[in-house]
């Protein structure tokens, strides 16, 4: 609580600069005394301080002067130190008293507001208000969080019956410069015409800009149609807004659908890092200055989520200037003689790759039979080679000129290879020794390897392509990507169960709270820090499908635009939705789901639909789908809320559109 010097005065005037400090006046009169400094149409008033004892003379002082001698009724107002704050207002926590006439009620009513808050309590006094109108506006939308709108309510008289919870009032959603953007009437509507809004507006701009930030503010109208500030606080519990790049999960989820632990980020995030800045560098795709400036791949408590505008999956927003210079940028000229020649020169450039990639993984031991220093050498290799494996991957994926080239995938080859193994009786791991491209249709991890799906006999087309076609290397180069991922999650997994054995780690699933210099140091029997092996938390929730991070890292979702998503192709369909969440759909579902994720390939072909929240038209999931002719529309935010299972729809895997009918 702010301390008070002694020789501070016991009353002061609003207009009085002194008024201005909370520690002196209380939160609540400090803003109403800066407002009416820099001339904001406040109401005359005194402030009894925090350092008045409330002697008789002093009250009375007040009461003559603000009420000039009984000829004006007064109200009584508290204004604590601890109110009004960032954080908390703690509104209607302390007394005001309205409509007091005569000096006995006056001195009941200052000792009423006082002892309503205890130490630390100044005692503001003004003219009581008889308003036509009056209400309460915030300055911006408290639940949405935008600064370029004000939210305002309003009802007949003044607003302490809105403020208490009497009544609703109507609500009026503004523009900053006081324009209707919504309106709600209540059962007492009032007329807020174009003039009274524009003030509101322009008082809410006002404040914002004399106190620090958006204001819960109580307003009102006299009857002469002048608006009155009663009274401004910071707006608390505000929505945190994002600023710089949209995020979101689709390019990214169908290869990371599942939190990652510390240790999966840095053997398989950082690669994929600087392989995406490296290969858009190369093609113009974006800017240096985008790519030195920002990160391209986030973890946000271990999910993954990838910068739409700098993968070309949201549009950026340009100046109207430019949007008229019929000049192309000389960088595009560039990026445009680059792409010809990548475009020639890649189908070759992965196929070298690819063959030294197998020629490498063939002549890689069991890693059971490695020692130490080995697998940490074969972690260190491998994520120099998965960053290769990704760039080429990346620039495949950038020179595919649409989804329908996309004529093959290393998920329907899976799924043949799974079928047939089950229909041999095989194994997952002796399935996985034979046929390794089957490993597509999990998630990577480091720990005991993940099973396979169930599959339709019938599963997977093997149509072919040109060999000079980008997809069919961007298909190769994937599978390589998976395999890689594999081999280092083993890796890093016997050595869990080596330091588990020793007693450095309790479990061997605890190697995976490791990151990798912690475990080099853990391996080599340096000291290792105890809350690296305690850090474990619950996964993250599932990102949106759109989002930007606040200053302080926190999610803040970016709402969708109301239409329908990108179309991925699959023709036309129409069937009952599932949601995925909801068990296994039945033949002829709609199944709407939050990512593509491999492992639900398998459900395709009883399919009628899919559709996404997130998720790109050249994910595996969305290529076999084409394959199968199941219609797939990705990026429509909110899907499981927006389509319930049950719900009739008509998916359209051409335009994108979504109809209920």
């Amino acid at each position: 609580m702010p301390t008070v010097a002694r020789n501070q005065p016991g009353v002061v005037r609003l207009d009085d600069p002194a008024a201005t400090e909370p520690g002196l006046t209380g939160a609540k009169a400090a803003a109403l005394a800066k407002a009416t400094v820099a001339g904001l149409p406040v109401l005359p008033g005194m402030v009894l301080t925090t350092a008045s004892a409330l002697p008789t003379n002093d009250l009375r002082r007040a009461w003559v002067d603000v009420s000039q001698e009984g000829r004006r009724s007064l109200v009584v107002r508290s204004s604590s130190v601890a109110e009004d704050g960032a954080t908390s207002s703690m509104a209607g926590q302390f007394t005001s008293v309205l409509d007091v006439r005569d000096w006995p009620s006056f001195v009941e009513a200052v000792h009423e507001v006082a002892e309503s808050g205890g130490d630390g309590m100044a005692v503001l006094v003004q003219p009581f208000l008889d308003p036509v109108y009056g209400g309460v506006l915030f300055g911006a939308d408290p639940v949405t969080a935008r600064r370029d709108r004000v939210v305002v309510a309003v009802v007949h008289g003044g607003p302490h019956r809105l403020v208490h919870g009497q009544v609703s009032g109507d609500r009026w959603t503004l523009t900053a410069h006081g324009r209707v953007v919504s309106h709600e009437g209540g059962p007492d509507e009032v007329a807020l015409g174009y003039r009274p809004r524009r003030e509101l507006a322009g008082l809410a701009r006002r404040a914002a800009a004399l106190l620090g930030g958006p204001q819960d503010i109580e307003w009102a109208f006299d009857r002469a149609r002048k608006l009155w500030l009663l009274q401004s606080r910071p707006i608390t519990a505000l929505a945190p807004t994002a600023g710089g790049p949209v995020y979101g999960p689709g390019p990214v989820a169908e290869t990371f659908p599942e939190a990652l632990a510390p240790l999966e980020e840095d053997l398989w995030l950082d690669p994929l890092r600087v392989a995406l800045v490296e290969a858009l560098s190369l093609t113009g795709a974006a800017s240096r200055r985008t790519l030195r400036e920002r990160p391209l791949v986030i973890s946000v408590g271990g999910r993954v989520a990838a910068d739409l505008t700098a993968l070309g999956e949201v549009k950026p927003t340009r100046p109207f200037v430019a949007k008229l210079d019929p000049r192309p940028p000389a960088r595009r000229l560039v990026a445009a003689w680059r792409v010809g020649r990548l475009r020639a020169a890649l189908p070759a450039l992965a196929r070298d790759l690819v063959e030294g990639i197998d020629n490498r993984l063939a002549d890689v031991p069991h890693v059971s039979t490695l020692t130490d220093d080995e697998l940490l050498t074969l972690l260190e290799r491998s994520r120099q080679a998965l960053l290769s494996m990704h760039g080429h991957e990346v620039l495949a994926g950038l020179l595919i000129r649409s989804p329908g080239e996309l004529r093959t995938t290393a998920a329907s080859v899976a799924l043949q290879a799974v079928a047939r193994g089950r229909a041999e009786g095989l194994s997952d791991g002796e399935l996985v020794v034979r046929d390794p491209v089957a490993l597509v249709l999990t998630p990577p991890r480091v720990g005991p390897p993940a099973p396979l799906p169930d599959v339709e006999p019938t599963a997977g087309s093997a149509a072919g392509g040109d060999p000079g076609d980008p997809s069919l290397a961007r298909e190769a180069l994937r599978t390589r990507v998976r395999w890689l991922q594999e081999l280092t999650g083993r890796a890093a997994w016997e050595l869990g169960r080596r330091l588990s054995r020793r007693g450095v780690l309790v479990d061997p699933a605890d190697v995976r709270q490791l990151h990798l210099d912690e475990l080099t140091a853990a391996v080599a029997a340096r000291a290792l820090r105890v809350e690296a092996v305690t850090r474990a938390a619950p996964p993250a929730p599932p990102l949106p499908a759109r989002f930007g991070l606040s200053h302080d890292g926190v999610v803040v979702p970016i709402a969708g635009h109301r239409g329908e998503g990108v179309g991925a192709g699959g023709g036309r369909g129409a069937g009952s939705v599932h949601v995925v969440d909801e068990g296994r759909p039945p033949d002829g579902a709609v199944l709407v789901v939050a990512h593509l994720e491999p492992h639900l390939a398998p459900l395709l072909p009883r399919l009628s639909g899919l559709i996404a929240e997130t998720g790109s038209p050249l994910s595996h999931l969305a290529i076999l789908a084409r394959e199968y002719g199941v219609p797939v529309v990705v990026g429509v935010p909110d899907a499981r809320v927006r389509y319930p299972t049950g719900t009739s729809v008509v998916v359209d895997g051409t335009t994108g559109e979504v109809a209920v009918t």
